[in-house]
């Protein structure tokens, strides 16, 4: 993916027009950018009054597993460390909160907490011996 202008570039941009260095289109080959991206910056400019770029906003829904809920979960595996995630997503449901089965373990993995993938039934098995031929 391409890097963003810089705020120094977008600034002598809109700076050269309002000075009257000539057109917004004349600035683009100038400065050797798209004349789009040059309507782009002047119609943000024009919206918010300001020539550095728009701080990016955060796409999509908030989680449902805030800082209290990932706490929750902390404290549920220095109590019982063996738990999977099907099990705290079960946990979860209890309190109220629901996610799909991948957002627990991405929310583990942003915690920098690691989880098990066994089955509850079949933790505590012991190892099978090989059978003599």
């Amino acid at each position: 993916m391409p890097k963003a202008y810089s705020d120094d570039l977008r600034c002598k941009l809109l700076e050269g027009y309002e000075a009257g260095a000539g057109s917004l289109r004349n600035l683009a080959l100038q400065f050797r950018v798209s004349w789009g991206f040059v309507k782009k910056i002047r119609k943000q400019q024009l919206a918010t009054g300001q020539k550095e770029r728009p701080v990016q906003k955060r796409h999509g829904r908030k989680s449902r597993i805030d800082a209290a809920m990932q706490e929750k979960l902390r404290a549920w595996l220095r109590e019982q460390p063996d738990l999977t995630e099907a099990e705290l997503r079960e946990r979860l449901a209890r309190l109220g909160v629901r996610v799909v089965k991948s957002r627990v373990g991405q929310v583990l993995r942003q915690m920098g907490l690691r989880r098990k993938k066994i089955a509850a039934g079949k933790r505590a098995r012991p190892r099978r011996k090989p059978q003599a031929a």
